[in-house]
């Protein structure tokens, strides 16, 4: 893989490309894509997400910008955090996950104190040093230049502000990352055959989550980007992890 190709699940394509077939993955999911998650993770993504936000320190009245929000879960349970004097922006690249995040919000309650906005995260619409905290739960895996957002990240953010990813990260334990491997390569695109009816984006998923950087690396890549006082802690095993980085 040189500079201008990078991976898209196992296979490797040009980098250009991979935005559109990510893309075309999540308009695929987009109307089960919650669904999904729920079968994929036995539920336990739902107490990852909550645990996420619940340890956060966003505070009331923050600006926060979700990136790869979506369907709109994180931002749910962002708003008690923000308060009525916050605001949540939904960040996607897809409009079809934003129209699912959009709908869900306004039923919520929340009309008004938050905005959807179709964006690429390697190049965030917002003036430098705008936005309180960052949050992003499982998507960085699919941006194909992670460095050039975690920049793009610190670029936005105010002095004192955060970056928060939740994402797949490597598991520690031998036995764990078989019985994982097994469930994952094996049983999730057959899972998404019969719900979805799509086997080959499940696939891509599962694939993403193989090729995504470690703690170490990742965090590495926090600190490369500018982010200080960086770290991570692992959930369930090191199934997933959540990332801080603060910008000082």
């Amino acid at each position: 893989m040189n500079d201008k190709t990078t991976h898209f699940g196992f296979k490797e394509v040009a980098a250009e490309d991979k935005e559109k077939l990510v893309g075309k993955v999540f308009t695929s999911v987009a109307s089960k894509y919650d669904l999904m998650n729920d079968l994929m993770s036995g539920g336990v993504h739902r107490l990852w997400k909550r645990h996420f936000v619940a340890t956060s320190g966003i505070h009331e009245g923050d600006l926060v910008l979700d990136l790869a929000g979506g369907t709109g879960d994180i931002a749910k349970l962002l708003m008690p955090q923000v308060g009525k004097k916050g605001k949540v922006i939904i960040g996607d690249i897809n409009q079809a996950m934003l129209d699912v995040g959009q709908d869900r919000m306004i039923d919520a309650g929340f009309f008004g104190r938050f905005e959807c906005v179709q964006m690429n995260a390697e190049a965030l619409p917002f003036e430098d040093s705008s936005i309180d905290a960052i949050t992003m739960a499982f998507g960085l895996r699919n941006v194909t230049n992670k460095l050039q957002a975690l920049k793009e990240m610190h670029r936005v953010l105010k002095p004192g502000g955060k970056t928060l990813v939740l994402e797949f990260s490597k598991v520690n334990n031998r036995v764990l990352k078989q019985l994982y491997n097994f469930y994952s390569f094996k049983l999730l695109p057959e899972i998404g055959h019969i719900v979805a009816k799509d086997r080959d984006s499940y696939q891509y998923l599962v694939e993403s989550i193989e090729q995504h950087p470690d703690q170490e690396t990742l965090q590495a890549m926090f600190e490369q980007a500018g982010l200080e006082m960086c770290g991570y802690e692992n959930l369930s095993g090191g199934i997933v992890a959540i990332h801080k980085g603060y910008k000082l």
